[in-house]
């Protein structure tokens, strides 16, 4: 690696507090970060990270060290991006988290459409339930449904997301269907392993927001295989009406309770509060808000 590598390096294992996560953002192996690290050491002749055995410090000479060459590396990258926007022609990797249902249906198809505009972009998706790390993780931007946490992040917001009550025509017509949701309490009702809603159901009822207990013997801590269970029958589900689309279509399931929805959830690109946003980046996100204009949700 040039020194210039070394000098983000340094950087990076110093923003994420540790060499396996600079190792992640940087997109080198872990021995390459920890080589870059002493041979950084060498050639300035001072110790620049007091390592421990769960956390890494910067000592006196790291932390001078990072304050002076941090904004000069960021002058640098800055440099660079206005350099290459100067060809008009976007290019780099982008790294997006997102959900992994919302990823694979409709990130993925959003991210096709754009890299054939920009065929020099690269893109890397990162699907999981949690809520990546983006600093540590180096990734540039996630795709959240829900409401922001009051963090350092900066969020974009893209569509509002209606949540419905649904269950099987086979199922409605053996059970009968629900008029109100306090009947949800005594109904079996599929459970989802994640997120705060999982046994407290939000509903609206007269204007006012309440929350029904509920149960059911089938959990399960994938949103695909929760709506699957529903359409088989074993009993009345929750989610965002996106995720049904097809199901509906096909006549697989129905929607209940239509009067007692809750509120809709926020869907919302976010992206590190720190730094310039790179133009490919930008770009997306305004990709990713015609893309939801035109999604039903």
């Amino acid at each position: 690696m040039s020194e210039l590598d070394d000098y983000a390096t340094f950087v990076a294992i110093m923003e994420t507090g540790s060499l396996t996560a600079a190792a992640r953002r940087t997109g080198r192996s872990l021995q390459a970060v920890s080589r870059a690290l002493s041979e950084l050491e060498t050639s300035l002749g001072a110790l620049l990270i007091q390592r421990t055995t769960r956390k890494l410090h910067a000592t006196p000479a790291g932390t001078v060290f990072l304050e002076r060459i941090r904004p000069a590396l960021a002058d640098i990258e800055a440099a660079r991006e206005a350099a290459r926007n100067e060809g008009d022609v976007p290019q780099g990797k982008l790294r997006i988290a997102a959900p992994t249902l919302l990823g694979a249906s409709w990130l993925t198809p959003a991210a096709a459409a754009f890299m054939q505009r920009w065929p020099g972009i690269e893109i890397e998706l990162a699907l999981n339930e949690r809520h990546a790390d983006l600093v540590a993780e180096g990734i540039d931007l996630a795709v959240r449904i829900g409401d922001l946490p009051d963090s350092g992040l900066k969020a974009r917001p893209l569509a509002q997301m209606r949540r419905v009550f649904f269950a099987s025509p086979r199922w409605l017509h053996q059970n009968g269907t629900p008029t109100h949701p306090e009947q949800l309490a005594t109904l079996p009702c599929i459970l989802r392993n994640t997120g705060k809603d999982r046994r407290q159901w939000p509903v609206r009822v007269d204007g006012t927001m309440r929350h029904v207990p509920v149960a059911g013997a089938f959990s399960a801590n994938d949103a695909a295989a929760a709506n699957e269970a529903v359409a088989s029958g074993l009993g009345i589900g929750m989610a965002p009406l996106w995720q049904l689309r097809r199901m509906l279509d096909e006549g697989r399931v129905e929607l209940i309770l239509q009067d007692f929805e809750p509120a809709p959830v926020p869907l919302q690109a976010v992206w590190p509060g720190t730094g310039k946003l790179a133009r490919r980046t930008r770009l997306f996100i305004e990709h990713l808000v015609q893309m939801a204009s035109a999604q039903h949700w």
